[in-house]
């Protein structure tokens, strides 16, 4: 009878577990290794302990010698000491030893929390080594009253997998169990995440499935079955899910969404890049995760959203139905979009898109704008039907760390735009029916810019950097020789730091920053904005750069405030409209639009919003975005007939948004 089966039931098939009776209960992966030990100590000092092999080319053991904090390694045959695949910390780097950490030991206290669906959530993306000066979960943590204040409901961290180097985006993790040591200790992550949800924030985890870093990364020692040459990935060698020796493969990554889930209280996963996840087996490995995840979650609900880049919606289907049970898929196509119709750039991969007003109301009402339609800048079809897919499967953003830093400079949006059309793409973004992203600084206007940071030297830096600037080729304005010398190097820490936060510049900025809590206010209390009805939303064009969204309520909200609102959104001049002949303007029987919520306020930095209906008909200021909504027209003031007085009308405005909780 082997260790393994004499020894108490493991919780994860793979590293170390304290055991409850003493000692560290050891078990790894390494089919093709006759003898494998683990090794105690920083330098092998404290022993070595040989393990018992088992028939699926695990090995095993239990050392009665090793605790919580013990460093170890394992030595296969004669090759190594090398770190543990599944280590749950690495203090001293990807190449150090490993550290055992028992999860057990930390003491929560969100007992009471029940996790967090997809829909109604507003997400933030932060990325911990920048969302603060020092860069750690500690410094992360004393600003989650201020996200919670903010209105935000859901963080999205970038990845926090152990990475080489002293700065990085974490996309090139090589221990995927353990938290990143620049960052904090474990517990310092769980003590983020623990405050998060006594904060009312769900915390959600980028995940790197697709392929590992090219540095520090010791699998190939343990199995060259980790991997495949069967495909392809810009970025590695893609991970065998389903070829020869995949069976342990596949437990790697579902142990490792497993112990994110069990172990940190994370409230689920974002799949990063998983067009490069490759899978024919009867279950995909998409499919198998959410699985997991949910399971590991013991009734809390979670969240799961896929970045996919040919927008295959069977992500998110019923997996009764062939699909793989997700939530939610980021929209680049609104992103895209949205960036052209505020700078006016058709370039690289923004060339398929106009930026029209039709392609912003598409993208709320059907999600994807590419459902199958050829797609001239990768000469092929691109997206799958998704006219059937709520709003609520969708994640809009106007910034993510991708799009920001995919440019010459990382500048911010508000950067590259007028004050003014920022404000009404800002609103369009907040009020509109997907789950909307911020990225950190957002909702401050920060000046910090995002640009790609690694700290790969050497011949691997000389090939990032290389590799960054032909990336950035794709787009002709950066592609002169003139722009490219002007283009950060990934590895100088300097590129690394000029992207931290500045937070005093949210009492610099206090215009922009009241426009994103009040907007993020009105979408969470008003009933109409807060439903997010299935299809509960239409639009039309009424100008050039103007369109209109009307939101519809449910039967059961009218008359307590519930009635239908629109939103107007204006990225050119100011527009007359008269006529007016779109049914989606007209008022709901009995009743009168009034101005309830205005991007040109000059609380936020406009200039005052004049009622749009008047006697000459609509007048839509340009620059802006106004939301209307029904009030009783018997004793009012109606412009169409030009008589009466309008201080009626703004006395009216003013106490829904006190309802509302907007000053």
């Amino acid at each position: 009878m082997s260790d393994a089966e004499r020894s108490p039931v493991r919780r994860l098939p793979i590293g170390a577990e304290c055991l409850r009776s003493g000692g560290v209960h050891f078990r790894v992966w390494a089919p093709r290794a006759k003898h494998v030990s683990v090794v105690l100590g920083a330098g092998g000092d404290e022993g070595e302990c040989a393990l018992a092999p088992e028939p699926s080319g695990y090995f095993s053991g239990c050392a009665p010698e090793a605790a919580e904090g013990t460093l170890y390694r394992f030595r296969l045959d004669e090759g190594g000491p090398y770190p543990d695949p599944a280590s749950r910390f690495q203090p001293q780097g990807p190449a150090g030893p490993s550290r055992v950490v028992d999860p057990a030991n930390f003491r929560w206290t969100d007992a009471g929390w029940a996790g967090a669906s997809l829909r109604g959530q507003i997400l933030y993306e932060l990325h911990v080594g920048t969302f603060t000066p020092d860069g750690t979960w500690e410094g992360a943590r004393t600003r989650l009253g201020d996200l919670a204040d903010l209105g935000v409901t859901c963080i999205e961290m970038m990845p926090v997998a152990e990475f080489p180097g002293r700065f990085g985006w974490g996309y090139d993790g090589v221990n995927l169990f353990a938290p990143a040591h620049l960052y904090g200790e474990p517990d310092d992550l769980r003590r983020f995440v623990d405050e998060a949800h006594g904060h009312g924030l769900a915390v959600i985890l980028d995940v790197v499935y697709n392929h590992f870093g090219p540095d520090g990364n010791y699998l190939r020692e343990f199995s060259p079955d980790y991997f495949t040459d069967r495909h392809k990935t810009d970025w590695g060698e893609p991970i065998n899910f389903d070829g020869p020796g995949s069976g342990p493969v596949r437990e790697f990554f579902l142990a490792n969404a497993r112990a994110w889930t069990e172990e940190f209280h994370l409230d689920g996963l974002r799949l990063d890049a998983t067009q490069s996840i490759f899978d024919e087996s009867d279950e995909h490995v998409l499919a198998a995760i959410g699985r997991e995840v949910r399971a590991a979650a013991r009734g809390r609900e979670t969240i799961i959203v896929a970045e996919n880049e040919p927008q295959e919606t069977h992500l998110v289907r019923p997996v009764e139905r062939g699909g793989y049970g997700l939530d939610g898929l980021w929209n680049d196509d609104l992103h895209h979009a949205a960036m052209v119709a505020l700078t006016g750039k058709r370039e690289g991969y923004y060339t398929d898109y106009r930026g029209s007003p039709q392609e912003l109301i598409s993208a709320v009402k059907w999600g994807y704008l590419y459902q199958g339609q050829r797609y001239k800048w990768q000469r092929s079809r691109r997206g799958t039907p998704a006219l059937d897919l709520p709003a609520s499967a969708f994640v809009t953003f106007i910034e993510n760390h991708d799009q920001i830093a995919n440019s010459a400079h990382g500048l911010r949006l508000h950067q590259l735009t007028s004050p003014g059309r920022y404000r009404a793409m800002t609103a369009f973004l907040l009020l509109s029916p997907p789950a909307p992203m911020l990225f950190q600084g957002q909702e401050f206007a920060s000046s910090a810019p995002f640009l790609y940071f690694a700290d790969h030297r050497g011949e691997l830096g000389n090939q990032v950097r290389k590799g960054r600037a032909a990336f950035l080729a794709q787009f002709p304005s950066i592609a002169s020789p003139q722009m490219m010398t002007t283009l950060s190097d990934p590895s100088d820490p300097s590129t690394f730091e000029r992207c931290k936060l500045d937070f005093a510049e949210r009492g610099r900025h206090e215009s922009i920053y009241a426009m994103h809590r009040d907007l993020i206010r009105l979408r969470r209390r008003d009933p109409v904005f807060r439903a997010q009805r299935p299809h509960g939303v239409d639009g039309a064009v009424v100008g050039p750069e103007a369109f209109v969204l009307r939101f519809f309520a449910e039967q059961s909200v009218q008359g307590d405030g519930g009635a239908d609102r629109i939103l107007l959104v204006n990225l050119g001049v100011d527009l007359d409209l008269d006529p007016a002949p779109e049914p989606l303007l007209a008022p709901p029987a009995d009743a009168l639009w009034r101005v309830l919520w205005s991007s040109d306020d000059v609380a936020y930095g406009g200039e005052g919003t004049a009622p749009l209906e008047t006697r000459y008909n609509w007048r839509i200021p340009g620059h802006a975005a106004v939301v209307l909504e029904p009030m009783p027209a018997t004793g009012a003031y109606d412009p169409a007939r030009g008589a009466g007085e309008e201080t009626e009308e703004a006395e009216s405005r003013r106490e829904a948004l006190r309802r509302l909780g907007i000053t």
